[in-house]
């Protein structure tokens, strides 16, 4: 393809993403094909020869596009939001357009400086302790494995890596904790059976007393706790685990406390929010995807650490074709997790943040957390519905409620999200809490307006008539 060529056919692409973010409400929110529609189009053999862009573009637009379900829909209410923003996509091209592989410093020192700056940003616009260091991994589920193999390491005096694990250790999670964990939690070693789930109490968070008890009793078993996880704005419900007290007896038993906040760490960013990271300052590790509600697109990870050694100590390894001159100088983030080869997130998240800035970023997620609240106090004053969970940010748990058996409103109101979701216009999702099936309800998506809330609200409560 000569510049010409990919000139053309890049104002394309570019007048067609602007065309799309106009035009996404028009398509339904979740794809409505079938299993297997889109594979059936697709040649089973690849081409022998080469075939022109307008035939590429072409079939994407007939081919992929009804297959795809649109997280920038602002009808998108499911699971947590997976946002972009115009800059962070203008960063991401540049970035692709570079090409560049930055492992280590002397690969691409602008990544490397950049990313260690923006670490430092996002240390201050979140208020976290001073001098923790950071590192943008692709994911939380990746920052909570780093976390526990860290926290494994620790625990040995760093023999588990030499020598391999001999003592069985002991992680703890709430019962509500991403599933994430207990894949980290088998990957790192640890092995299922000795991951500890610790009850929640009606707020959906953590219940300090019981993890104390837990570790107290592992410990007189002849186990090593070695790691606490707490979690911050929970999957399911958006509980929020109480860090200062989890803190405090990890200080004391002397026990890694990773958070992972993965969704909720943004809000941290308004000053009336700040209060959900109260005792942030006991953990060892912490982590927030600005890739769910700060507009950076999919994936950009903020991991942080207080001790950055005990991190390197655990990851880092010299084979003499990485080693240059320069490594006593700079940060080789190839030591600061499991990926070698790593990609230029940075650059993404620096026009995010350099575009809109804190307050616009502040005013965003301050509305989404008002449309919420919203959306809540419509729930408590419609009869027959009722909100499940305590609304602390921009999530909604609900259900409909007509007074029958449990198992009877549990098949209700999966009936109530099938019918919602298959009109196309919103997305919602669901979860189970303490059993009982409920409609979740996130707020969070960029273009997402007070007039979606609304509607979406209106198409509810019509489904709800329709299956009562």
């Amino acid at each position: 393809m000569n510049k010409d060529e990919f000139r053309k056919h890049g104002y394309q692409f570019i007048d067609w993403i602007a065309d799309y973010y106009e035009e996404v409400q028009k398509y339904p929110v979740r794809s409505q094909v079938q299993p297997d529609a889109i594979k059936k189009q697709i040649p089973e053999t690849p081409p022998i020869s080469g075939e022109p862009m307008e035939k590429l573009f072409e079939d994407f637009k007939e081919i992929i596009l009804p297959g795809i379900t649109h997280w920038q829909h602002p009808g998108w209410f499911a699971y947590f939001p997976a946002n972009t923003s115009p800059p962070s996509i203008l960063g991401e091209i540049l970035t692709a357009g570079l090409g560049s592989q930055c492992m280590i410093w002397q690969t691409s020192p602008a990544a490397a400086e950049l990313e260690e700056r923006m670490m430092e940003w996002l240390r201050m616009m979140l208020q976290l302790p001073e001098g923790w260091e950071g590192v943008i991994h692709d994911t939380a589920s990746t920052a909570t494995l780093c976390a526990l193999l860290t926290a494994r390491e620790r625990a040995t005096n760093f023999e588990s890596n030499q020598s391999g694990m001999r003592k069985e250790m002991t992680v703890y999670a709430s019962e509500e904790a991403h599933s994430s964990v207990e894949k980290d939690v088998k990957i790192a070693g640890y092995g299922k059976q000795y991951l500890r789930y610790i009850p929640a109490d009606a707020a959906f968070a953590l219940l300090p007393e019981k993890l104390e008890d837990m570790i107290r009793q592992d410990k007189r078993k002849g186990y090593m706790p070695a790691c606490v996880i707490a979690t911050v704005g929970t999957t399911s419900s958006a509980g929020i685990d109480p860090l200062e007290a989890i803190g405090q007896i990890c200080c004391a038993e002397k026990v890694w406390l990773h958070v992972d906040a993965a969704y909720a760490g943004t809000a941290a960013i308004l000053p009336k929010k700040r209060w959900i990271l109260n005792g942030i300052e006991h953990a060892d590790s912490f982590v927030f995807n600005p890739h769910k509600w700060m507009f950076t697109n999919f994936d950009c990870s903020a991991y942080f650490v207080k001790d950055p050694g005990a991190l390197i100590r655990t990851f880092e390894i010299h084979p003499e074709y990485l080693k240059t001159g320069r490594d006593a100088q700079v940060k080789n983030f190839r030591d600061w997790g499991i990926q070698l080869g790593r990609r230029f997130r940075a650059l993404k998240l620096w026009f995010v943040i350099r575009y809109y800035g804190v307050e616009q970023l502040q005013s965003m997620i301050r509305e989404h957390i008002r449309l919420a609240q919203l959306f809540k106090e419509w729930i408590e004053k419609e009869p027959g519905f009722e909100v499940m969970a305590p609304v602390h940010l921009s999530l909604v748990c609900f259900r409909i409620n007509d007074g029958r058996k449990e198992n009877e409103l549990n098949e209700l109101n999966k009936s109530l999200m099938e019918q919602i979701n298959d009109t196309g216009k919103i997305f919602l999702t669901h979860t189970t809490l303490k059993g009982k099936y409920v409609l979740r309800l996130a707020v969070g998506q960029r273009m997402t307006q007070e007039s979606h809330v609304q509607n979406a609200w209106e198409i509810i409560r019509k489904c709800a008539k329709s299956i009562l």
